[in-house]
């Protein structure tokens, strides 16, 4: 939880459980975040994806930013509902319309269709939002897509201290993983009481341990 949460290098969490009477070495955390990670990401993902289709429809935020893989570019595609729940993450070697196409596509199949999905005044997000037949429901403009924008933080945040990644396989993984993490802790504390806030995280850290002890 401390790797795949918090902006920590491997070496950083092996310091704080060597402060908490914890030995081991970086490379075991690794070797448990790799082994164990993708599991409990997987069934935080499983008891969340119907919550995604029966509330997840009225806006989706879509945008991209270019990551670099052994000095290539690639990109980052990510959406997220109107609550900042991280809704998909591809990694695609482009940004044209064929790739906005494969990113809402595999987007609306898992989590149907959005009332409204707005993206930036790229051309091939009107193309492809043409093409599924939903361009009067994309709103363009330079504030409307802030959510997602300041969604892409956390994320930029654990990719400098891990320094990158060399392989799209090992990028699209974390960038998955990390995803359903964060949704997971994702309280939302600006849009509910402090009262409610400090029960849903209490709710949420109880859940993760019973996935880690299962």
């Amino acid at each position: 939880m401390l790797y795949i949460r918090f902006p920590f290098s491997l070496r950083n969490v092996e310091d704080l459980l060597h402060e908490r009477g914890i030995d081991v070495s970086h490379e075991t955390v690794r070797y448990g975040w790799n082994r164990f990670g993708p599991i409990f990401a997987s069934e935080i993902r499983q008891k969340r994806v119907q919550q995604l289709r029966a509330f997840s429809k009225w806006k989706w935020q879509v945008d991209e930013f270019f990551v670099k893989l052994n000095g290539k570019k690639h990109y980052l595609w990510r959406a997220v509902d109107h609550e900042g729940e991280v809704l998909e993450a591809v990694v695609i070697k482009r940004r044209n319309k064929a790739a906005a196409l494969k990113f809402l596509k595999k987007l609306m199949k898992r989590c149907g269709k959005a009332e409204t999905v707005v993206t930036v005044r790229f051309a091939g997000h009107r193309v492809a939002v043409r093409e599924l037949g939903t361009l009067e429901k994309q709103p363009t403009g330079r504030w409307l897509n802030n959510r997602i924008e300041n969604s892409h933080l956390p994320y930029q945040q654990r990719e400098r201290a891990i320094q990158g990644l060399r392989r799209i396989r090992s990028l699209q993984n974390f960038a998955s993983d990390h995803s359903y993490v964060y949704n997971h802790f994702n309280q939302e504390i600006s849009l509910t009481s402090r009262d409610s806030f400090k029960l849903t995280r209490t709710a949420a850290l109880d859940e993760w341990r019973q996935l880690c002890s299962g």
